[in-house]
């Protein structure tokens, strides 16, 4: 049985998050372990701000890096962390194939990714990619949009070689000329722009599925105090964003060490005026889901609509958003 660190104590816990008060005697974790990554630019203003230290003072907080959603949610399956920043199609996938996850928040709608090619390559179209080989991280936004992108010209995964490389690794295999494209994923996207005059070769902000977070059922059955803390916190982190987009860019530098100029132009693809989950999100992430099953990403008898409707549970935002 998996269990949380838990020893039940019940706290009388005042969360000030600066947008009001809100006192609740609360079964609370001893430890609270959530990923950030910078793709999930709230995540950083959380963990920076440190608003969940405050808010739980009694609670050990430990962050965890991601480098794209395939690993959140290994961290999220392995019990390393109790929520998990990732996609939203790349968190349907793992539901999809038996984790019991639970999208709780929408942190964002980000064109965090598009298929990228270098600055003098002679790839046009998508048509041009035929045979080609295509740097992608399986189970990540990036390589599920890719799949997309390759069905819109009339191609799939058998007409290209995919090479499974993890986000930074496709960026530096595009750069070295190892793959003639790339689905980026940004910061990294981005900074190929800059640095290197990398070219967007397919945008399609559709195909890019929301940047939410999860967690796991057991974990919402046991504590969903903890669940609401952490909501208003990145609820919190998101009308900072909203705000504040010069000092976001400077912290998303900062922590990912790109220079302000990129982080700039990823947060100019970045929409922060989501929270709950809603049917349009639900309804989104239908729509591109069935790629899901078409390219034997999940099992042939899977119901991958209803996957999604089982993925969301918007309570608790519900509860906590103002």
């Amino acid at each position: 049985m998996h269990t949380f660190g838990f020893k039940t104590k019940i706290l009388f816990t005042a969360l000030t998050l600066g947008f009001g008060s809100q006192s609740s005697f609360a079964a609370l974790p001893d430890t609270l372990k959530l990923d950030y990554a910078y793709y999930a630019p709230t995540s950083l203003v959380v963990k920076e701000q440190k608003l969940l230290e405050k808010a739980l003072p009694k609670t050990e907080i430990k962050w965890v890096f991601s480098q794209g959603s395939n690993r959140s949610l290994e961290y999220l399956n392995s019990d390393s962390v109790d929520f998990s920043s990732t996609a939203g199609l790349a968190a349907v996938l793992s539901r999809a194939n038996g984790s019991p996850i639970k999208t709780v928040y929408i942190q964002s709608q980000p064109e965090w990714t598009a298929l990228v090619v270098a600055k003098n390559s002679p790839i046009k179209s998508l048509k041009d990619l035929k045979g080609k080989k295509i740097a992608a991280t399986k189970g990540t936004d990036p390589f599920l949009f890719t799949l997309q992108a390759l069905e819109t010209a009339g191609l799939n995964k058998k007409d290209v070689q995919l090479v499974h490389l993890q986000h930074p690794d496709g960026k530096t295999a595009l750069e070295r000329g190892q793959v003639d494209a790339w689905a980026g994923l940004d910061p990294l996207m981005a900074a190929a722009q800059i640095q290197s005059g990398a070219k967007l070769l397919y945008r399609n902000v559709g195909f890019n599925s929301y940047s939410v977070l999860s967690t796991k059922e057991q974990f919402a059955k046991q504590s969903p105090e903890a669940i609401e803390a952490v909501i208003k916190a990145y609820e919190h982190a998101r009308k900072w964003a909203k705000a504040n987009p010069d000092k976001l860019a400077e912290l998303l530098a900062r922590e990912s060490k790109l220079p302000i100029a990129v982080t700039k132009l990823q947060l100019s693809r970045t929409n922060f005026e989501q929270n709950i989950p809603t049917a349009k999100h639900i309804n989104a992430l239908k729509k591109s889901g069935t790629i899901l099953t078409e390219e034997n990403l999940v099992r042939s008898d899977t119901n991958v609509n209803k996957v999604i409707d089982q993925l969301f549970d918007a309570k608790y935002a519900q509860k906590v958003v103002k």
